[in-house]
């Protein structure tokens, strides 16, 4: 549709990480790079779309965590007419992804991060292009403004597509897993994850997409999703909540572990609610890495917001 075509990058699981070929009048754009395991399915994308490697003028990161952005470089490799487009704040680690690297080895350690995202290589200076807000893609006179969009990261863009008059979100407008569609339309939750989100930034965000009446919105979690306006007020309405139980069990000794468990219980009523009809603990495995990330990406946030002014 409107020549916009999927790619599952085949991390984590199925249907769980997709980036974009965006094709207008036999030029190619990408959103997101996956990790370098997917470079396969890129280039049998291009394949697909009736394109060549030298027919991808662009890259376009919607942020630099690493299962969107990690095989930004070995894609670029193969793609010798392209240039990388990335927030301001994300293209020194495209240029040098050693902090990257190292941040992600410090959490998951060295093995995991090489098992999980392959090798994680720079991109030349010169090949690089820092979008600020406002930025406009020119894919062969279709426009794509990237606009910054924080809450989810400081690094972070949403690629507004005016041909769809869609936007290709990342991650600042949710997770959307197609297991949990049911006849009421998609399911959505946000994502707090570690180490930049911010609410009132997060819904901003969300307003500020809201306001070019999107017809669709195309996710890193995952693929296209309508029903914009719905989808959004629950987002607006878990945000608040999800700080509501943070909030009330900040003070807690094991306060990551319960405010696991409640976005947990608070997650299945939500998808029971919307017709989900799998079991409870279905539901949660599904979530199961989401529901951690969130409750300690919403932490840093809490430990972040009740410092001192000036601290």
């Amino acid at each position: 549709m409107h020549g916009i075509h999927t790619i599952d990058t085949g991390f984590g699981r199925p249907r769980f990480d997709a980036a974009y070929l965006v094709v207008e009048r036999g030029r190619g754009a990408f959103i997101d790079s996956g990790t370098s395991h997917a470079l396969p399915r890129f280039l049998d994308a291009i394949t697909a779309a009736d394109l060549a490697p030298r027919e991808i003028d662009w890259v376009i990161l919607t942020h630099v965590h690493l299962d969107h952005a990690g095989g930004a470089g070995e894609l670029m490799r193969h793609l010798p007419k392209a240039m990388l487009a990335v927030h301001p704040r994300g293209a020194r680690h495209m240029i040098d992804p050693s902090a990257l690297i190292a941040g992600a080895s410090a959490v998951y350690g060295e093995d995991r991060v090489r098992s999980d995202y392959g090798d994680i290589v720079p991109v030349p200076k010169d090949r690089v292009i820092e979008a600020d807000d406002g930025f406009v893609v020119d894919l062969a006179g279709r426009a794509l403004l990237c606009l910054d969009t924080p809450g989810h990261a400081k690094h972070h863009i949403a690629i507004h597509d005016e041909r769809a008059n869609a936007f290709f979100t990342g991650d600042i407008f949710g997770l959307s897993y197609r297991e949990f569609d049911t006849d009421a339309g998609a399911f959505i939750v946000p994502t707090t994850s570690p180490v930049q989100f911010d609410p009132d930034e997060a819904h901003a965000s969300i307003e500020r997409m809201m306001r070019y009446e999107p017809q669709a919105m195309y996710l890193t979690h995952f693929d296209r999703v309508t029903d914009v306006k719905r989808l959004a007020d629950d987002l607006h309405a878990q945000i608040d909540a999800m700080v509501a139980i943070a909030r009330q069990h900040a003070d807690t000794p094991d306060r990551e572990d319960r405010i696991a468990a409640a976005f947990a219980e608070f997650y299945v009523e939500r998808a029971r609610r919307h017709g989900v009809t799998m079991a409870p603990d279905a539901i949660v495995k599904l979530l199961k890495v989401d529901i951690r990330l969130n409750a300690q990406g919403i932490l840093v946030w809490l430990d972040r917001a009740r410092k001192p002014p000036n601290h």
